[in-house]
């Protein structure tokens, strides 16, 4: 009895457990039925159960088809009609439970979305109100202006009304291609491949200020006027500098070929931005076609870019890539699926100037253009510049103001310029001091060049004169010293020799001397020389020491001896060495050597005269130095001008045909060095 009585309390507590339980998850159902309600508003609720045939369950007092009601509603099922057990109750409310949470967050985030489309939509109806308002106004009053974009246009028109003069420069630069001194030659040869009716891409090599840049943009304009010139009359000329083409490599902005303005960015213009449509500007080198793209110092622009360029000298067009392109996109205006598609027309003759050496340009552009060389200038015609600069100028010249410029630059463009210098400063002299002190300083030198029979009679009939004085003081402010140090003299010095040098397009003179000592332990003497001069000029050194020890009743080794290039100039190659051996042979056996001759080449160990480089700069290095006479090495020869004029050439081939070109007073003779060395 007491054991039934056990399990009967034991039954019971169970039994009210459960009850507890079921109790708890029918609270839970109750406050899941007001989330929807919430959630989809009562009315909407009911018609919702409706549609999925739950409105009994939600009605009935049954836990089972409460929950089964929750189940159609959430799913929106009406087809499930299983009610669940109560064993199952409390893990499939559970399951309802957290769909609702599922729902829940998702109907918050599309509320929050919703909310942002409105307000979007809101921003662009006030955009698209604001704009109609601008319209309609623009219409009303026919005009975008107002009052602060009225007083800058004022400003800018009141600018544009106050013009100085023409610069100096342009006032002084050619005009006409026969205006371009010194240069015939190649200014033939750019004509020529212009006019021809398949004209060549061009590179102009030579040293600054000698009419590259001149001639190319006066040859377009000549090249016009010839029949069959491939040429229209409209061509374009385009000119830009290497130097200053700086490009982007993601292609966003490059100004020489052209590039994409991708809608991110702000060059596309606002109504293609706004459909995503890529932009495409064109560049210097669609500018130029049908004409010339001239870029002046070519030689310093990006190595990548030229091989840029290059793709457009093969191909005629400029392409365009962007990854907002789409073909497809019917919103895209014709002319930019034009350029997409077939490029942009970019036919055109290239003229590249530089001022470096051929190895600096790329060598794939080399090979596509014909290669002219423009000469330095010589005194002659700088001289002719200084003439032609001051009859523009409309002034008079004192003699020797030429010749004076003349020994100060090699370059046209700085002739000029201190022509223009030394005219104003004449102009404040003659015009301007009286203004400042109350006197008219120079006048007493105008009148007495006038006593010597000089015109000085300009245009507007004030007596002006460009005076030496007045060129040394410009030259004196603007530090200037003269272009040639080392002059020829009809001199004989012993242990002195003018030796040629070379540095890009011009040449120099170089003096070498060499002093030779009895050396104090005889059979020891040594060879000293300036470290400055480079390592290939001490090999030439030890070449000439070398084969002066052939040299007859004497013995090298019994000297010291000091070689020196004076001014401490280097000497990147072997050139001297014909030179060096010559000045220590002169100071050996006290020879004098003429100092109008200077001799250039390799000398060999078996006394022989090796060719060098740079043969046609050191004539015109020679030439500026006064020099008569100029020894070469006899495989150098073809190398030499064939219309030279002022100076010699004279071929040599071992070092004793070149004894008596330069030693004074030797019999004009062959000699013969010892035998050589076994």
């Amino acid at each position: 009895m007491k054991g039934l009585i056990k399990r009967f309390v034991g039954t019971r507590n169970r039994f009210e457990e459960k009850l507890g339980d079921y109790e708890q998850i029918r609270r839970k159902v109750n406050a899941l039925y007001e989330i929807l309600a919430n959630l989809y508003g009562s009315d909407k609720l009911i018609l919702r159960a409706t549609k999925v045939e739950a409105l009994d369950l939600m009605r009935s007092q049954d836990l089972p088809e409460r929950v089964l009601g929750l189940q159609k509603l959430v799913a929106g099922d009406p087809t499930l009609e299983a009610l669940p057990r109560y064993a199952q109750i409390q893990q499939v409310v559970a399951q309802i439970e957290e769909e609702i949470a599922d729902l829940m967050a998702r109907r918050s985030a599309e509320d929050n979305i919703e909310k942002k489309i409105k307000e979007r939509m809101q921003q662009r109806y006030d955009e698209y109100v604001k704009d109609i308002k601008a319209q309609l106004v623009k219409e009303h009053s026919g005009s975008a202006e107002n009052a602060r974009t009225l007083k800058r246009l004022a400003v800018l028109e009141k600018m544009n009304q106050i013009k100085l003069t023409r610069s100096v420069v342009e006032l002084l630069r050619p005009s006409l291609l026969e205006e371009v001194v010194g240069q015939e030659p190649a200014v033939r040869a750019l004509v020529s491949k212009l006019a021809a009716p398949y004209p060549q891409h061009i590179l102009l090599y030579g040293p600054p200020g000698v009419g590259k840049t001149s001639s190319a943009r006066l040859a377009l304009e000549a090249v016009k006027k010839y029949g069959g010139s491939i040429f229209p009359k409209d061509a374009p000329f385009v000119e830009v500098d290497g130097s200053t083409l700086r490009w982007d490599p993601r292609e966003v902005t490059n100004p020489l070929l052209g590039s994409v303005h991708d809608p991110i960015y702000q060059g596309a213009k606002r109504d293609l931005a706004e459909g995503g449509i890529p932009e495409p500007k064109l560049g210097l080198a669609s500018e130029a076609h049908g004409g010339i793209l001239f870029i002046d110092e070519i030689g310093e622009m990006d190595p990548l870019l030229q091989n840029k360029l290059l793709k457009v000298l093969e191909d005629k067009k400029v392409t365009f890539e962007s990854s907002y392109y789409d073909p497809d996109d019917p919103n895209i205006p014709q002319y930019i699926k034009k350029l997409f598609d077939e490029g942009a027309p970019a036919d055109f003759i290239l003229i590249g100037a530089t001022t470096r050496e051929a190895s600096d340009i790329s060598p794939a552009i080399r090979s596509r253009c014909a290669e002219i060389y423009f000469e330095p200038l010589s005194p002659g015609c700088i001289q002719d510049i200084v003439k032609n600069a001051a009859a523009k100028l409309e002034v008079q010249l004192e003699p020797g103001v030429p010749e004076l410029i003349g020994e100060y630059t090699i370059e046209g463009r700085k002739a000029s310029n201190l022509v223009a210098d030394a005219y104003g400063l004449s102009l404040f002299e003659f015009k301007g001091s009286s203004a400042l002190s109350g006197t008219n300083v120079g006048i007493g030198e105008a009148a007495a060049a006038l006593d010597k029979g000089h015109n000085l009679e300009t245009s507007v009939g004030s007596p002006v004169i460009l005076l030496k004085r007045h060129l040394y003081e410009v030259l004196q402010t603007s530090r200037l010293s003269p272009y040639v140090s080392c002059k020829a003299s009809s001199t004989v010095e012993v242990g002195r020799i003018l030796g040629l040098g070379v540095m890009g397009f011009l040449g120099s003179v170089l003096e070498i001397e060499a002093m030779a000592f009895e050396a104090a332990n005889k059979g020891k003497g040594y060879a000293r020389f300036n470290d400055t001069a480079g390592s290939m000029a001490k090999d030439s050194v030890f070449n000439a020491t070398s084969v002066l020890r052939r040299l007859p009743g004497e013995e090298i080794n019994d000297y010291d001896l000091h070689i020196n290039v004076i001014g401490g100039g280097r000497i990147d190659g072997p050139s001297a060495g014909l030179a060096i051996t010559l000045a220590i042979l002169s100071a050996i056996k006290g020879w004098g050597i003429y100092q109008d001759v200077a001799v250039t080449g390799e000398i060999s160990l078996q006394s022989k005269v090796k060719p060098v480089g740079g043969i046609f700069e050191k004539i015109y290095g020679a030439k500026q130095a006064g020099i008569k006479t100029v020894l070469v090495p006899g495989e150098n020869i073809k190398d030499v001008p064939l219309d030279l004029k002022g100076i010699r050439v004279i071929p040599v081939n071992n070092i004793e045909e070149a004894l008596p070109l330069v030693i004074a007073g030797l019999e004009p003779r062959l000699l013969k060095l010892g035998p050589r060395a076994v």
